[in-house]
């Protein structure tokens, strides 16, 4: 079928998106709508004294004028962290309370200060101005290093040192690490800074929304990436509304990359302003306002120590990270910088292993899930860690590897960390890599690139993320017209779902892909789900076919009643159920509809064949690769370009594998991008984002990579029917190490370099050449 499993299928979704027919939130248009504008602090800690708001409210056009005492008066709540973590001395971690709008205290440059209302949305901006906001400043402090210091300014009275938790992996074992290091013969060590990001997503955060006075019903449109997921802590612990009182709607999203997963203070503000004015109220951020309210990424401080015996297999890993949390816990602010470091154990056999995580506040823009989550993390200080070993034992990068890579023959492995990886072919993963690389012929470019006065290097990396488990996804299957609906709890924002779950039940229904629509997006409508973690296809795809599966069951006894023969005797394909040899048949769409008369069904057999499954993840799937990245590096200017790059990946089973590489090369660039080039720049004394806009930022262009080899070496996972292992995240892990990897190769021709931190711009090169620190 062209429209099957295992086809290029292009996406289905895209002529209507670039042929301008999509509808985003800043599309829709309500009447009566009014605009809003969120007044923020200029400043990154201060007490607030005063905030004199009468003049604003007298300016024309202006509807709402409110603070956070009026938000307090109506009784709403603290936008939240629902995550919960119990720190090593058995206490759980702190909270760090968050309004909607500034109460007394501002604890970064960006956090929601007042809320006004208008006719026009320039009629709002000159409202804000005429508020008056008295401020003393308070010292901030911006890195976590510094927050954690003795005399640091302190963020929250009830947190001393700023620790917000210090938690230990209770995966791992402390007392076996500390015996893997006591009978080491080496211990390699690097400290390491994982760079914060800014997500910048294409379409910019929005809300609109309306209240029914006669329901009390009240409707919000916002990107995100499961309405449920939002709606949920958004009614209930901010708004202190049940949730049926609140409805949400996503239309299409402008890409998410965990960023639009949560609540954020503007969700709540849209939604009591348009209950309290009675009309329609719509926030759409700028550019400039999504660099200093939008969840951040990343901003690690890590110490990574391993253990190796003399033949360099790895005995003990001890990894202790600051994770700079931002002015207060995002919704998932301590899951991020715990939960992932389980893949530290990446794909090797060692024997045990100790992390410690303290979670520090500081006064930056909180920070949440970003690509990867927690993988990319765990990933890149691994793989720079096992580098610097194969340097430091002069064995080679491949050699140390394949020295310590968990065989196929030891699976199902349980890693020291406790992951039960079912299934992989790592040392194979990587030769064909090398292979497709010209591994074995780089000294040849490397003497080319030199003789043009440019310094080659090669790195390579790999990596497992953890996919496929968390949340249960639901997904039905519902027929209507002559056309079948499949309706999701999961949010379509760029990844190509539309397409992959057409795709499923094509294949599996034998439906033509144009009789089929997928519904996503509406609490009212659809499922609670998610669209994170690379989980799409391994739990809501799975969901659907185990929905198939269903349909085909029913359906096979329905049509042996319609056909008058025995179900034994009912085959099932290409759509259609049959007995072969005969001319008896009926497809699936008929038989649905046949299905909905009581008078043709067998007696005790429920009306229709709508199906809907709920799937709660039996096990966690285990995408693996290996990037191989070739870079020059011009030691005069410190440039450095991408000359090559190539990956192999397990994924498992694919799909599409149009979609997949799509899904790899844009995951390739951010982890590009974060490598060579984008970096949150906060000013250590004021606290002011000094890279807030993109005059500062440096996000990746077309010019900044090169051509992609791809290619896959898949091995079927057993954690789910399809055999997927997901994909979605796997390239923003794997790139950075390899990147550094690389560039860490390319300056040792010239001068003795262990590490560079990232983003590796051309200034840090040209420094670290020039041994300028």
């Amino acid at each position: 079928m062209k429209f099957g499993i295992g086809q290029p299928v292009r996406r289905h979704e895209d002529l209507r998106l670039i042929t301008g027919q999509g509808r985003y939130t800043d599309d829709i248009v309500l009447p009566g709508m009014a605009q809003a504008f969120v007044l923020r602090s200029p400043i990154a800690h201060a007490k607030i004294k005063r905030i004199d708001a009468a003049a604003a409210r007298r300016m024309p056009g202006v509807l709402l004028v409110a603070t956070g005492e009026d938000l307090r008066a109506d009784g709403l709540g603290d936008v939240p962290c629902t995550v919960p973590l119990v720190s090593r001395d058995g206490k759980p971690r702190h909270d760090t309370p968050r309004p909607v709008l500034a109460l007394d205290r501002v604890r970064h440059v960006g956090q929601p200060v007042a809320l006004i209302v208008a006719e026009t949305l320039a009629s709002a901006r000159d409202a804000a101005e005429a508020i008056a906001v008295d401020y003393e400043q308070l010292p901030a402090v911006t890195e976590a290093k510094d927050a954690i210091a003795p005399g640091a300014a302190q963020l929250f009275d009830h947190i001393p040192g700023n620790i917000v938790f210090d938690w230990d992996n209770d995966m791992g074992d402390a007392k076996a690490a500390q015996a893997a290091f006591a009978k080491a013969t080496r211990v390699v060590s690097l400290d390491l800074i994982n760079n914060r990001v800014v997500v910048n997503s294409m379409e910019p955060r929005n809300a609109i929304a309306e209240h029914d006075a006669g329901s009390g019903r009240s409707t919000l449109y916002t990107a995100t990436q499961g309405p449920h997921f939002v709606r949920d802590p958004l009614a209930e612990i901010v708004l202190k509304l049940p949730k049926d009182k609140l409805r949400l709607i996503t239309p299409n999203v402008g890409g998410g990359f965990g960023m639009k997963a949560f609540v954020y203070p503007e969700h709540a503000l849209v939604v009591w302003a348009s209950r309290k004015i009675g009309r329609p109220v719509k926030w759409q951020e700028d550019r400039s306002e999504g660099f200093v309210s939008d969840n951040q990424g990343r901003d690690h401080a890590t110490r990574a120590e391993l253990a190796l015996d003399n033949d360099g297999r790895f005995l003990g890993l001890r990894v202790s990270v600051l994770a700079n949390l931002g002015a207060y816990l995002s919704p998932f602010g301590c899951f991020v910088p715990t939960r992932s470091t389980d893949l530290v154990s990446g794909l090797y056999a060692i024997g045990a292993i100790h992390v410690n995580v303290k979670g520090v506040c500081t006064n930056t823009v909180p920070v949440c899930a970003y690509r990867g989550a927690g993988r990319p993390e765990a990933a890149y200080l691994l793989e720079r860690l096992v580098d610097a070993a194969a340097r430091e034992l002069k064995l080679s990068p491949d050699a140390i590897r394949r020295i310590n890579f968990v065989p196929p023959s030891a699976m199902p492995y349980t890693s020291a960390t406790k992951l039960r990886i079912d299934c992989g072919e790592f040392e194979e993963v990587m030769s064909r890599c090398m292979t497709a690389a010209d591994w074995s012929t780089f000294p040849e470019r490397r003497a080319e690139s030199e003789r043009d006065g440019k310094l080659r290097g090669i790195g390579m990396a790999t990596y497992t993320e953890r996919c496929g488990g968390g949340f249960p996804e639901t997904a039905s299957i519902e027929f209507k017209d002559e056309r079948a609906e499949l309706v999701m709890g999961n949010q379509e924002y760029g990844t190509g779902l539309i397409t992959a779950y057409k795709q499923l039940v094509s294949d599996q229904l034998g439906i033509d892909a144009d009789r089929i629509d997928v519904i996503m997006g509406d609490t009212d409508r659809t499922p609670s789900g998610l669209t994170g973690g690379s989980r799409a296809l391994p739990v809501a795809g799975a969901a659907l076919y185990e929905a198939g599966r269903t349909i085909i069951a029913k359906g096979t006894q329905l049509a042996a009643h319609i056909l008058e023969v025995s179900a034994q005797d009912v085959t099932f394909a290409d759509g259609v159920f049959s007995v072969p040899g005969t001319d008896l048949r009926i497809d699936v769409l008929a038989l649905a509809k046949a299905a909905r008369d009581p008078a043709k069904l067998p007696a005790g057999m429920e009306p229709g064949l709508d199906t809907t499954h709920h799937r709660v993840p039996a096990a966690q799937t285990y995408p693996n690769g290996c990037h191989i990245v070739e870079v020059a590096v011009d030691p005069e200017t410190g440039v450095v370009a991408i000359e090559r790059y190539t990956v192999v990946d397990d994924f498992g089973r694919t799909i599409n594998p149009l979609l997949l590489e799509g899904q790899v090369h844009g995951g390739i660039v951010q982890g590009i991008g974060q490598a060579l080039l984008e970096h949150a720049v906060y000013d250590p004394d004021s606290g002011q984002l000094m890279a807030g806009s993109f005059m500062d930022y440096a996000m990746p262009r077309a010019g900044d990579v090169p051509a992609f080899a791809f290619s896959t070496h898949n091995v079927p996972t057993t954690a789910n029917p399809l055999g997927v292992k997901g994909a979605g995240e796997a390239g923003a892990v794997g790139a950075p190490p390899a990147v550094i990897n690389a560039i860490v190769d390319a300056l040792g021709r010239r001068v003795d370099l262990r590490h560079i931190d990232m983003p590796a711009t051309p200034r840090r090169v040209w420094e670290a050449l020039n041994g300028v620190h």
